[in-house]
């Protein structure tokens, strides 16, 4: 099993130097059913720190219990969210940020026990799965969470448990590129191969379970993103899959979900750059054991990386 360590707020500094490996997920633990608190959070509070939130998903438990008969959650909701007005300069400079922009701010509560979980991974984790090395970037992505960890904190509870790990997976992101005709409107291509994405993804019944024009946004926000003449995100999320790992007691494991796919075409290209963080990341970080669970995570990455092939991407 992983090395979970359950400690107070005050003493996550010196648990850190004391852990065996990296903090790869974070929760803050509350007493009693938190969802009221939560949703008021993230519904209102989030965006006076900055937060976007983007593609809720609330009470997915509800739906396993509707499908599978039964479930052994309380709660179990997935919110993406993105301090865009940090985040979009720094996606200049890495686009593979995209793999946890947005990210899920996760909450969960176990029918077997009074408490409430609210978490998300680590990011200095986000920022070694995804490749990112420079300093600059890594302490500007790591500070973006300190207003929102802060507040976490003291809307659901101030006593915080970590998931520790020794190792990501030799290779943690899948990435792909594609040739392409741009034409006179890059539209057409655009509309054309989303279209075509989800399709096929959905043939295969994947959920799409957000999409955020991070270009877009950025033009909103008056972010200078002229690198990209597109940038968006597709949140993807399989339903029995998901089913299997967090309703079969591992729901912590939710803290990666939905995942995130990232795709851009730089200014002038011809060639779209896709990429995800593998869900091997999760049997990694998260110490997933079981074998049903990890040969499932398994075989997902090799339908996903299939599915990409088969619409023409290249895997690089």
């Amino acid at each position: 099993m992983f090395n979970r360590l359950l400690i107070g707020a005050a003493a996550l500094s010196l648990a850190a130097s004391m852990a065996f490996g990296a903090q790869g997920v974070k929760f803050y633990v509350g007493d009693g059913d938190k969802e009221k608190e939560y949703m008021s959070m993230v519904n209102e509070k989030i965006a006076e720190i900055g937060f976007v939130l983007s593609d809720p998903h609330e009470r997915i438990n509800d739906g396993y219990k509707t499908k599978y008969g039964s479930t052994n959650l309380d709660n179990l909701g997935f919110f993406s969210i993105m301090k865009d007005t940090d985040i979009g300069p720094l996606l200049v400079k890495e686009p593979s940020l995209g793999g946890f922009s947005p990210f899920n701010l996760h909450i969960y509560k176990k029918q077997e026990e009074n408490k409430t979980y609210v978490g998300h991974i680590m990011p200095d984790t986000m920022l070694d799965i995804v490749g990112v090395k420079e300093k600059a970037v890594r302490e500007k992505f790591v500070a973006s969470f300190g207003d929102l960890d802060q507040l976490v904190s003291k809307e659901i509870g101030a006593t915080v448990q970590t998931v520790d790990y020794k190792a990501l997976p030799a290779k943690p992101m899948m990435t792909f590129e594609m040739n392409f005709e741009r034409g006179a409107n890059l539209q057409n291509f655009i509309d054309d191969f989303q279209g075509k994405f989800e399709a096929k993804f959905e043939e295969k019944k994947y959920i799409i379970a957000g999409f955020k024009n991070v270009k877009e946004a950025m033009a909103d926000k008056k972010v200078e993103f002229g690198r990209y003449d597109a940038y968006w995100v597709y949140s993807l999320c399989h339903f029995k899959f998901s089913e299997g790992i967090f309703n079969q007691g591992r729901p912590d494991a939710g803290a990666f979900a939905p995942c995130s796919m990232y795709m851009y075409v730089d200014k002038g290209s011809n060639k779209l750059m896709i990429g995800m963080p593998r869900l091997e990341n999760w049997i990694a970080v998260m110490g997933i054991k079981d074998q049903k669970m990890v040969d499932s995570i398994h075989d997902l990455d090799k339908e996903i990386i299939g599915i990409m092939t088969e619409l023409g991407a290249k895997e690089l």
